[in-house]
C-alpha cells in the first residue's frame, strides 16, 4: 500500500493531539499534520464521524493517526487523553483544542446557567486540562505548541450566542496568559479565528440561509473559508519550527472578515 507522504514534512517525528478532530476544522487540521508527516492522536466523542475518519486516514497514512473517544467536558478523560497520546507515540509536541458542541441560537436573557457552564466546561476547561496535563511533557522536550480554535464571535460579540462568545474569549485570554508563563519553556501558545465552513457553520447556513449568503458575499474574498486549504495551514505553521518566536497571539483566518466586521444577524423568532 502506497503512502502520500513524499516529502520531508514540517512536522516530520512529532505528535498531536487534535480535539474534534474527525470532522469539520479539526479534521482539516488532522489532515494537514499527517500529510506534514505528524503522528496524530484524533480525540472526538463522534464515534461514527471518528471511524470514518479513522478509515480515510489508515488507507492513506496507515499507522500515523490513532482514535481516542473523549468527552472533552471531563476532567478524568481529557487528563487520560494526554497521557494516552505520549504513551501510543512517545512524545507529544502539539496540542490543539478544537473541540465544541453547539447549543444553538439563544437571547442573553433566555440563556440558562446549564447552557452558559457548558460552553465554558467545553471551551475553557477543556483546553485547561489539556495544557496543564500537556506542560510536564513539552517541559520535557524542551519545547511544545498549544494552538485553540476561537472565533470572530466573540471577538465581535456577535448576537444570539453569548454563551459561545464568552467561553470562546474567555479561552483567549486563557491563552495568551499561558504564552506568557510559559515563553521560557519553549512552549508558543497562539489563537486561530478560523472563518470556515465548520460543522457549526453549515448548520448555521442550512437554518439561515439568506444570512450565510450575506455573509459569504460580504467577506472581502467572497467566499467562506475551506477547512483543509484555508484553516489547516496556517495551523501547520504554528505547529512547526518556524513558529518557535510567535506566541500570544489571534491569526484571524477569515479572508479578512474581521477587518470591517460581519454582518451576523441570524433569524429568531421573537
Amino acid at each position: 500500500m502506497t503512502t502520500q507522504k513524499h516529502h520531508m514534512g514540517k512536522l516530520e517525528n512529532r505528535v498531536a493531539i487534535v480535539t474534534g478532530g474527525a470532522a469539520g476544522i479539526g479534521r482539516g487540521i488532522t489532515e494537514a499534520f499527517v500529510r506534514e508527516g505528524a503522528s496524530v492522536l484524533m480525540a472526538d466523542v463522534n464515534q461514527a464521524a471518528a471511524a470514518e475518519a479513522m478509515e480515510h486516514f489508515e488507507s492513506r497514512y496507515p499507522g500515523q493517526v490513532r482514535s481516542a473517544q473523549v468527552d472533552v467536558t471531563n476532567k478524568q478523560k481529557v487528563q487520560s487523553m494526554v497521557a494516552g497520546a505520549i504513551e501510543a507515540f512517545g512524545r507529544l509536541d502539539i496540542l490543539v483544542n478544537n473541540a465544541w458542541r453547539g447549543s444553538g441560537f439563544a437571547r442573553l436573557e433566555e440563556q440558562s446557567d446549564e447552557q452558559i457552564r457548558g460552553a465554558f466546561d467545553m471551551a475553557v476547561m477543556a483546553a485547561f486540562w489539556a495544557m496543564q496535563a500537556a506542560l510536564p511533557e513539552f517541559r520535557r522536550l524542551g519545547a511544545g505548541r498549544v494552538i485553540n480554535l476561537c472565533s470572530l464571535n466573540g471577538v465581535n460579540a456577535h448576537m444570539y450566542s453569548a454563551d459561545y462568545n464568552a467561553a470562546k474569549e474567555a479561552l483567549r485570554t486563557l491563552t495568551r496568559t499561558a504564552a506568557r508563563e510559559w515563553a521560557a519553556d519553549q512552549v508558543c501558545c497562539n489563537v486561530i479565528c478560523p472563518g470556515a465552513a465548520s460543522d457549526a457553520y453549515q448548520r448555521f447556513a442550512r437554518n439561515n440561509p439568506d444570512n450565510a449568503a450575506e455573509i459569504a458575499k460580504a467577506n472581502p474574498m467572497g467566499r467562506v473559508g475551506d477547512p483543509l486549504t484555508d484553516i489547516a495551514p496556517v495551523a501547520v505553521f504554528l505547529a512547526s519550527d518556524e513558529c518557535r518566536y510567535l506566541t500570544g497571539n489571534t491569526l484571524f483566518v477569515d479572508g479578512g472578515a474581521h477587518i470591517n466586521g460581519v454582518h451576523w444577524a441570524p433569524q429568531l423568532r421573537n
